[in-house]
């Protein structure tokens, strides 16, 4: 019970900084053709889980609880875009170059798919 409510604690605080680095970036950018708030916190995200991962991997500085709070809970509620990129970058790392390339494709291409299905659903719903 623990581990979710760190989790849990975790991700509102990874919603609450996604919302605010998003507006922030996307007021300086003065942009409102481009989704440079987006952009920014899937880079920012995945510099970040990078820079951990690699920290946990050499150094061992996470516990179990930790990891759910920061790699789960901070950066999933900041942006599930990095633990994809983690996840393939893991894939890569062990040699699953075509996983990797599998996970890619998969997750662009369902993501869009179901992103297009959701609004036509909604349409036929509502029209």
């Amino acid at each position: 019970m623990n581990r979710i409510f760190l989790v849990g604690a975790g991700g509102a605080i990874g919603s609450v900084l996604r919302y605010w680095f998003s507006g922030v970036v996307q007021q300086w950018t003065q942009s409102a053709g481009f989704p440079f708030g987006t952009l920014a916190v899937n880079f920012a995200g995945c510099f970040v889980i990078g820079f951990l991962s690699q920290l946990a991997d050499s150094r061992g500085v996470f516990t179990d609880e930790t990891r759910g709070l920061v790699f789960v809970g901070v950066l999933g509620g900041f942006t599930t875009f990095s633990t994809f990129s983690n996840d393939t970058m893991n894939l890569i790392r062990g040699g699953e170059n075509l996983s990797a390339l599998l996970n890619i494709g998969a997750h662009i291409v369902l993501g869009l798919g179901a992103v297009w299905l959701g609004r036509t659903v909604a349409y036929w719903i509502w029209r």
